[in-house]
């Protein structure tokens, strides 16, 4: 009598698949998404991030291959320039979207040198796979877009934008209006690299000319065309803001306040 009445009891609530999985369990769903990344990142002392976002239809080869090269040497070098801080905890960790192209690339330049690197990847009805340059212990699968896009901005002290479609530009101008607006309480140093490229698809002075931005926002970002040239604006920005600070460092990610 007592097995049966054994074997007929429910399972643990956070143990049963199919009520993790409705929309009543959701909110479960979505915490997760912050704890099991912020736990990782304690446990391999990342502190921040160097955001890379670019097309995952650029590779090795093709007419704009020199993108994808130059994202690989951008990456080294700056993973080889953090690696070398005097500090306890990682700075300045290469992440990316995790998947191909552009992300396979800063991914790939860091892996070059020995150096972490984050991949916050994203399943999609055509599911993107991680790319093999991810740190293992940083390779993240997300579901809810936002979760993903937190970790992107709350972590990064800077952010390089390559050549890219709807999803890099959709997430370049998200981290402009949280910087724009004073949401996050730190300086970003944000780089768009390929000066012809993005004067091309997006026309920044005609924003101005017609008031929906200020002259001023135009000082939110900077360009550059090669890595030496994008790696002394990283490295001017970051020493500048960060590295002759008083900041406090600990065991947790440094997550970006808010302002307002």
């Amino acid at each position: 009598m007592s097995e049966n009445n054994h074997s007929s009891r429910r399972p643990l609530a956070y143990k049963n698949e199919a009520f993790v999985d409705s929309s009543e369990a959701r909110p479960l769903r979505i915490l997760s998404e912050y704890l099991e990344p912020l736990s990782h990142f304690k446990r391999e002392k990342i502190e921040d991030t160097v955001v890379f976002f670019g097309s995952a239809r650029l590779g090795e080869t093709g007419p704009m291959a020199r993108y994808y090269n130059e994202a690989r040497d951008l990456a080294g070098m700056l993973t080889k320039w953090s690696d070398s801080l005097q500090n306890s905890s990682r700075r300045f960790v290469v992440c990316t979207g995790g998947g191909p192209g552009i992300m396979e690339a800063a991914n790939r330049g860091a892996s070059d040198v020995g150096g972490k690197t984050v991949g916050l990847n994203i399943r999609l009805p055509h599911e993107q796979e991680p790319n093999p340059y991810i740190t293992p212990e940083l390779s993240f699968e997300f579901h809810y877009f936002f979760l993903r896009k937190f970790w992107f901005a709350y972590l990064a002290k800077a952010l390089v934008v390559f050549p890219g479609g709807f999803g890099t530009m959709d997430e370049m101008f998200e981290v402009l209006t949280l910087v724009q607006t004073q949401k996050l309480q730190k300086k970003m140093v944000i780089l768009l690299y390929g000066t012809e490229f993005w004067n091309e698809v997006v026309n920044f002075p005609a924003l101005v000319k017609h008031g929906v931005i200020s002259a001023d926002d135009m000082n939110l970002f900077q360009f550059a065309d090669d890595p030496h040239s994008a790696l002394t604006i990283l490295q001017n920005g970051l020493t500048q803001h960060y590295l002759q600070t008083k900041e406090s460092h600990g065991e947790m990610p440094a997550i970006a306040k808010s302002l307002t």
